[in-house]
């Protein structure tokens, strides 16, 4: 496996070669100059830094739940991620929610957990269903959903050009797989309809 310092420089010749493939050398036109070493910085801080965490680490800990424990939920959470088909980004916001086991854990890891499945090469269902499926894994919640609702980039600036479509995906886990009602309290709490 690559270091980091090996991957960085990688990409960094990767842009290199794009620009020159595109006839934009940094070499012969200044505006690029530093952008090779800009944008593999960018996808490996920022778009790919996913791939750096481990969701059974952001939800160790926590603490044990008392008595009888209600649904918890984090909605309206803004993310970013990019589709493996295009490389092309995609945005919207996230809705997860879980139902406890014997223990919960603070509200940004849930944040965090988002961030962890999505700032990876991913599809928007499968992101979806990763977040649900650790919070059930690794949490060992009961059960788990997730609504993403996005704005996919390779639908609005090539393909089929649409803005303003949403792609809304619904994913879910342990009891939420078989328990209607434990569905429609997590989508009445987001304000969402099945």
């Amino acid at each position: 496996m690559a270091s980091p310092e090996e991957k960085r420089a990688k990409l960094t010749k990767v842009f290199e070669d794009f620009l020159r493939a595109v006839d934009r050398s940094p070499g012969t036109y200044p505006e690029f100059m530093d952008t090779p070493v800009n944008s593999a910085s960018m996808w490996l801080d920022e778009l790919l830094d996913g791939y750096n965490w481990d969701p059974k680490n952001i939800l160790s800990g926590g603490s044990p739940t008392t008595g009888e424990q209600g649904l918890v939920i984090v909605r309206d959470m803004f993310f970013h991620s990019t589709c493996p088909h295009h490389l092309l980004p995609y945005h919207g916001i996230a809705h997860v929610g879980y139902v406890p086991g014997d223990r919960i854990v603070g509200l940004s890891r849930i944040a965090r957990l988002v961030d962890c499945c999505g700032h990876r090469l991913v599809l928007q269902e499968d992101m979806g269903q990763a977040i649900a499926d650790a919070l059930v894994e690794h949490l060992g919640a009961a059960g788990a959903a997730c609504i993403l609702d996005t704005e996919q980039l390779c639908m609005v600036i090539r393909g089929v050009r649409k803005p303003g479509a949403r792609a809304v995906t619904a994913a879910y886990a342990g009891s939420f797989v078989t328990d209607n009602n434990a569905r429609m309290e997590f989508l009445t709490a987001i304000n969402a309809e099945e």
